[in-house]
């Protein structure tokens, strides 16, 4: 009878603990890929002791190198910034636009206690009414206070989300007739060549005088001017969503289209058994384009329609001309890109769940 070797047993152990957290690094990274975190995956590895040379050269690459670029970057915006002059003064360096980063995080905290201590004083305002048995009396008294940066950033995403919903809601049944339908294709085709060029700066007076004749409750779960920017939004981010949809429906394998004659699938089933599932890796990529375009073109619409968000904020700051505007101003870039990258990451993680496509 063989004798079991014990140290045998625990390198069999050692390698079989280590196969699973390799395979457990290798599961991650599918979503340090989606959030753009691809740099963590070797420092796991690394970390396992998995050929740390080779992984080294891997967290140079995806870390190393890009927090060296932007080290570069800093260091000539610094440099070259306080030569520039403007009516404002002086271009901003990174100092100054982090001292009013940090300004209108403070700023916000106390228009937050500011806002707070006024909804506090209306609750006991018509808690005292209640009390006294007058409810007649008890009224929601909304807060007027100049909103927060904060605030903004939240209005300009709910603005940039609900006019995306309406373009995607449009643009995909639309996408799939056009792609099933040769005789629809060639209906739609010239509509798309004609306005997806178009600017928002040309559509959004229209959208204005529309919406003020025929919105007129003023009391509606929607401003105005929230209605003129998410309409904007929708009229210039329709276009890649459709084109990319009746594309990626044009596109399914023939073999495919056979068998569901063969099977004689009725029009619901073929689409959502067929078209959809073949077709839904460029659907994806249409809607995050999509959803790109419309945060781009949001920030100017909130500027003319004087909708309260980021553009209106970046707008107000042009106006006001004070020493510290272009500062904020410059916050206000580099939160919507920042902004524009996380949206584009959340759409990525929805189509990771939904599709096998690698695109990123």
């Amino acid at each position: 009878m063989t004798a079991i070797d014990p140290q045998a047993v625990a390198d069999a152990d050692r390698e079989a603990r280590r196969a699973k957290l390799f395979t457990r690094i290798n599961k991650a990274d599918a979503w340090f890929q989606v959030l753009g975190l691809s740099w963590v995956t070797p420092i796991l590895k690394a970390a396992a002791g998995d050929n740390p040379k080779a992984q080294g050269k891997e967290i140079w690459r995806l870390l190393g190198v890009p927090l060296l670029a932007i080290a570069a970057f800093l260091l000539l915006w610094g440099t070259l910034a306080p030569k520039v002059q403007t009516s404002l003064g002086a271009i901003p360096g990174p100092a100054q636009v982090w001292t009013e980063a940090v300004n209108l995080h403070e700023d916000a905290k106390v228009k937050a206690a500011k806002e707070q201590k006024f909804l506090d004083r209306v609750e006991a305002r018509n808690q005292k009414f209640i009390e006294n048995g007058q409810p007649e009396k008890v009224k929601n008294i909304a807060y007027t206070g100049s909103p927060s940066y904060y605030a903004q950033i939240w209005t300009s995403i709910k603005t940039v989300f609900f006019g995306f919903l309406i373009a995607t809601v449009v643009a995909v049944p639309v996408g799939i007739l056009a792609g099933l339908s040769p005789m629809a294709n060639s209906a739609v085709n010239p509509i798309i060549q004609i306005f997806k060029p178009v600017s928002p700066l040309a559509w959004l007076p229209i959208v204005t005088m529309i919406v003020s004749a025929t919105y007129t409750i003023d009391d509606g779960w929607f401003s105005k001017a929230f209605l003129t920017s998410a309409i904007t939004v929708t009229l210039c981010s329709l276009w890649p969503t459709l084109i990319n949809t009746a594309l990626g429906v044009a596109s399914i394998d023939k073999d495919l289209v056979s068998v569901s004659k063969v099977l004689k699938m009725n029009t619901w089933t073929k689409i959502t058994k067929l078209v959809l599932p073949s077709a839904l890796p460029l659907i994806f990529t249409g809607l995050r384009l999509s959803l790109g375009v419309g945060w781009m073109v949001l920030i100017a619409a909130e500027m003319l329609a004087q909708n309260p968000g980021l553009g209106k904020f970046v707008w107000d700051e042009f106006q006001n001309g004070s020493s510290s505007s272009l500062a904020k101003i410059m916050v206000a870039v580099f939160t919507i890109g920042i902004i524009g990258f996380m949206l584009d990451r959340v759409m990525y993680a929805i189509q990771s769940l939904f599709t096998f496509s690698s695109n990123r």
